[in-house]
């Protein structure tokens, strides 16, 4: 039997992958990838297989991936032909390497051609290029993170008390990165999923004020929800320092890890119901509950959206 592969071990959500796939099988069964050299060094020292990936470049992938069974792709952190180059690249030497499965943490409704996130672009793009290659599958299609929205709130305890954007009454299952990380570990170890395509979903939908309302139960705020339009909602991001596009260069120490292009469309695709999908596919998967936006609030310094640690050339 061949080895479990994952990768972005140096990212936020591969790195949490990590940790909890060394709960679920032995070291001996497990390889990690990442683009930084140094990020793997731990592993080593345990005994694991890793090796250093550019998925910009296909050459030696192939070789990386030779002792893999299944092999579970992040996402990488930019958007557009370099993301689905990169992850074209990590598909081709797959199989080519003979493996048998590739697991792909992708969006939900990511294959809506109505979705107008250009997120799900990408997303998309690579759903489809797996399947035309003819490995098996299981597309993990996560909610927003949890963490990016508290991260969000308490930048507006921090200033106007007003949280605003363009999604409106839209609603969201919003999930716990962390989450999103033990449904990928949990795949990579399961034999049961074929072919498959899970919705990994928080523990309730709900809409931005509703999710504001926990925010403020739990830590005695009065933050208040003001819908703007989703020119507004650049200006906004524009203020902050956060860059249009995953191209721009972020402000130093900017609390929006993520480009406002792909936020604010992401908020129009859950202000016109693209993004409201919810199902116990996370429970069905990992036989345990998401962790709720309560909780979450109730211990926010643990569910913070932290800085973007993935890097690229």
């Amino acid at each position: 039997m061949g080895k479990l592969l994952l990768t972005g071990v140096d990212g936020n959500l591969g790195k949490q992958a990590a940790e909890y796939l060394l709960n679920l099988v032995d070291k001996d069964q497990i390889i990690f990838c990442g683009y930084n050299a140094e990020s793997l060094k731990e592993y080593e020292e345990q005994g694991i297989e890793t090796h250093v990936t550019n998925f910009n470049k296909i050459d030696g992938l192939a070789e990386a991936f030779a002792n893999a069974d299944k092999v579970a792709l992040i996402s990488m952190p930019f958007v557009g032909t370099r993301r689905q180059n990169a992850h074209k690249n990590v598909v081709d030497a797959a199989k080519k390497a003979g493996v048998k499965q590739v697991i792909y943490t992708s969006l939900v409704n990511a294959a809506d051609e109505t979705n107008p996130s250009v997120e799900k672009i990408d997303h998309a793009y690579t759903e489809a290029y797996v399947k035309s290659v003819g490995l098996d599958y299981i597309f993990l299609r996560n909610s927003q993170y949890a963490e990016a929205m508290i991260t969000n709130y308490f930048t507006y305890v921090k200033t106007s008390g007003v949280l605003t954007n363009s999604q409106g009454d839209g609603k969201m299952a919003y999930i716990s990165r962390n989450d999103c990380a033990k449904a990928v570990a949990y795949a990579l170890a399961s034999k049961n999923y074929h072919e498959a395509i899970l919705n990994i979903n928080g523990a309730e939908l709900m809409t931005i004020s509703d999710f504001i309302a926990y925010g403020n139960e739990a830590t005695g705020n009065k933050i208040t929800y003001k819908e703007i339009t989703d020119e507004e909602n650049y200006a906004v991001f524009d203020a902050m320092g956060v860059p249009r596009t995953t191209d721009g260069k972020f402000k130093d120490g900017s609390e929006a890890p993520f480009s406002s292009e792909g936020m604010v469309t992401f908020a129009q695709a859950i202000r016109l119901g693209k993004m409201a999908e919810f199902t116990d596919d996370f429970k069905k998967l990992t036989g345990q509950d998401p962790v709720t936006v309560k909780y979450m609030f109730e211990h926010s310094a643990d569910f913070q959206i932290g800085e973007r640690h993935s890097q690229d050339n």
